[in-house]
């Protein structure tokens, strides 16, 4: 049944993602795309392009709409497909939720132990490298078209990482980029 591969597939990408949405995308592209093929690259890139435009964690968008995508590629009915997004969605928040609930517990008792700080020291690369492997992962064809598109990425990186621009404003000014150029 779908809805039960929808919630064991987004449990398990909400359950093994530390580092929040953008750590989260590289294990539902190869979850959604490549292992279940419920999407394909391109409507994944749309997905993520719409997903950071909207309100709300980058991650729990995304699994919103994969799980009406995936439901309305069987031809399923508009309620149906609505039941998929409350699926996927719920299924990405419940593991954080335990966790989180869990820490709370136990924060205040292991906080300045060594092991604690330990796991928590070699997480922080691991994250990195999680969201490293996302962007990478969306350096595909369809978002590098020619070479006007590798200028606007360096440039929307430059304006950002050097903090003379906001991220608004660099999605901004891509998209009114994007309208002459393209």
């Amino acid at each position: 049944m779908i809805y039960l591969e929808l919630f064991t597939t987004f449990f398990l990408i909400g359950m093994f993602t530390i580092g929040g949405g953008y750590a989260m995308l590289s294990l539902i592209q190869s979850q959604v795309v490549t292992e279940h093929g419920w999407i394909d690259a391109t409507t994944f890139t749309d997905i993520v392009a719409i997903s950071q435009m909207t309100p709300g964690p980058i991650g729990i968008n995304s699994a919103t709409y994969i799980g009406y995508e995936v439901l309305a590629n069987t031809g399923a009915s508009e309620f149906m497909c609505t039941l998929g997004s409350v699926t996927a969605t719920f299924a990405v928040v419940l593991p954080s939720f335990i966790i989180v609930l869990a820490i709370c517990k136990a924060y205040n008792k292991f906080k300045d132990h060594y092991l604690f700080k330990g796991v928590m020291d070699g997480l922080k690369p691991a994250v990195l490298g999680l969201v490293g492997t996302a962007a990478l992962g969306l350096a595909t064809p369809e978002n590098f078209i020619d070479w006007k598109s590798f200028v606007l990425c360096g440039l929307a990186f430059l304006g950002i990482f050097l903090k003379k621009i906001g991220p608004f404003a660099a999605l901004g000014l891509g998209a009114l980029a994007g309208l002459i150029l393209y």
